[in-house]
């Protein structure tokens, strides 16, 4: 394992998997996903994307759910931690949040990308197979379904500028 001392640089060479999340937010028997284009591929996911410098991953989830949807959310549990190689190989580690749709900005733009937001039920969504972006999505929506509940004290972003040992 590579260790870094408390000043060193980060160097570019040293494997970081992509910190994402992603937002389940059901309505109605149905989840709000967005279509998008991924290398010219429309696919299916939850409102997701990267964690942004300076930001908590309950931020970024509600950041990522505006912008990608339009919908302003309010966070309502953490449903769980996801691990998972795509093809290419890239790795990602994703937060997963469950959270109420509050209210619509029709008139908001929507990320680049972005080819529109739109509800879709479980069994829909599992009949999309191969449009899914990731195997994380249907999990996601099966460990709401299931019950998954953490709650949102389970992350705590600490204070930044502790020495480390």
């Amino acid at each position: 394992m590579t260790q870094l001392s408390p000043t060193a640089e980060p160097d570019a060479d040293i494997w970081r998997p992509h910190v994402t999340v992603a937002t389940v937010v059901p309505h109605d028997g149905r989840f709000l996903l967005v279509e998008e284009d991924v290398r010219g591929s429309i696919v299916l996911n939850q409102p997701a994307g990267h964690l942004d410098p300076d930001e908590s991953l309950q931020e970024a989830a509600v950041r990522e759910t505006l912008e990608e949807t339009g919908w302003h959310v309010a966070l309502t549990s953490l449903l769980g931690i996801q691990q998972w190689q795509s093809l290419s190989g890239r790795q990602f580690v994703r937060f997963t949040f469950a959270a109420d749709a509050l209210h619509h900005d029709a008139h908001r733009r929507l990320d680049t990308g972005i080819v529109r937001a739109l509800w879709m039920s479980r069994d829909d969504l599992a009949a999309a197979g191969p449009r899914l972006r990731s195997p994380m999505v249907l999990a996601s929506v099966d460990d709401w379904i299931s019950g998954l509940r953490l709650p949102l004290q389970s992350i705590r972003q600490l204070p930044a500028g502790f020495p480390a040992p």
